[in-house]
């Protein structure tokens, strides 16, 4: 439930600090509640968590949002709509404070050109990604949302982090009303 990546996270820590001038690889900061990335707005950057949690979500025309993943250290944001020339797919909102290494897309680019250790990690995280959208399937299908629930819950505590009820609803792909329901369920 919650993605990391160390050996991503590894890769561009050499590249930050092997920069001379510090100017393709930049750390940002950003706070609880701050957008990283907009759905539907062109970025002019690619980024790599350092530290802290993030949400990656789409929000719907109905106002609903579905969230995805819950991305930690490691994890590469921006990297799809820099490859394809598109705007954000999704929204990306930090859930703790962040810091995240952001490459500039040219030199994203370059090297993805030019570096096969990137191109390796990628298709790692790619690779990963599919798994894990197929095994998040399989397990909505397969499990009651009571199941579903107390994996959430157990996430939570293990993190220290505290998801509001429309988070674990949107996460869950289910109304508060039901998840208030389940809730009731597994106090029983």
């Amino acid at each position: 439930m919650l993605r990391t990546n160390q050996t991503f996270l590894d890769f561009i820590t050499k590249l930050y600090e092997k920069q001379e001038r510090k100017e393709d690889v930049i750390l940002k900061q950003f706070t609880k509640g701050q957008k990283l990335f907009t759905q539907n707005d062109k970025s002019s950057k690619v980024m790599l968590m350092k530290e802290g949690i993030v949400k990656c979500y789409f929000s719907e025309e109905n106002d609903k949002e579905f969230i995805l993943e819950f991305l930690g250290k490691g994890e590469i944001l921006g990297e799809i709509e820099c490859i394809r020339n598109i705007p954000c797919l999704c929204n990306i909102e930090a859930m703790t404070d962040v810091s995240a290494y952001a490459l500039s897309v040219p030199y994203f680019r370059e090297l993805l050109k030019n570096n096969l250790e990137l191109n390796a990690l990628l298709v790692d995280a790619f690779a990963e990604r599919i798994v894990n959208t197929s095994k998040r399937a399989s397990f909505q299908q397969l499990y009651t949302v009571e199941h579903s629930l107390q994996k959430l819950l157990e996430l939570q505590s293990k993190q220290d982090i505290q998801l509001s009820k429309e988070d674990s609803a949107a996460y869950l792909g289910i109304s508060v009303r039901s998840l208030n329901r389940s809730l009731k369920n597994l106090a029983e």
